[in-house]
């Protein structure tokens, strides 16, 4: 019976201490994941006062490219008066092709989709004028003008703007910042 009762008093300070330990360990838990969650909130709201403004830029850059690649103020950009076809079909390219490597490193702050756009209007765009110039009756011997006639030709016959679809995406993107 000694025993039985020294068992007995024992468990009554074990027990409730027990319970104390558990009940002090689940609080300090409870607090430190919440410590935690604040912190990572902290660091995603520095992250994003400093990335936000890059993210803007890249932004405004991309759709600076799209509207200087877009083939009516190319054109109007680069004057094709003076110029061969294949001069000035040389020259569309070179353009196209340097505003976008110019900007290349602006994927970094823009969605991949949004980007993969960008780079459809840019293919479009080439396309449109490489077949524009492989349309003309003798490329070699047409005038520059000849060709920017053809480009603004092809681009009247289709239902969209080559880069419009692109600035639509660049658009969406920059209102999800907000």
């Amino acid at each position: 019976m000694d025993t039985t009762a020294y068992l007995f008093d024992l468990l009554k300070i074990i027990l409730p201490a027990l319970l104390v330990a558990g009940s002090i360990f689940y609080l300090i838990r409870q607090y430190l994941e919440k410590e935690q969650q604040r912190r990572l909130i902290e660091l995603r709201l520095e992250a994003t006062k400093t990335t936000l403004p890059l993210r803007l830029q890249a932004l405004e850059r991309v759709t600076l490219l799209l509207e200087r690649i877009t083939p009516n103020n190319m054109l109007v950009r680069l004057g094709s008066a003076g110029q061969t076809a294949p001069d000035y079909h040389r020259l569309l390219l070179q353009e196209i092709r340097a505003e976008y490597e110019h900007n290349l490193s602006q994927q970094l702050y823009m969605n991949p989709d949004t980007w993969a756009e960008v780079k459809t209007a840019k293919e479009h765009i080439l396309t449109v004028i490489n077949k524009s110039y492989q349309g003309l009756a003798q490329p070699q011997q047409a005038r520059g003008t000849e060709l920017a006639k053809r480009i603004l030709e092809t681009l009247i016959n289709e239902e969209v703007e080559p880069t419009e679809r692109a600035l639509d995406a660049v658009k969406r993107e920059a209102a999800g910042l907000f």
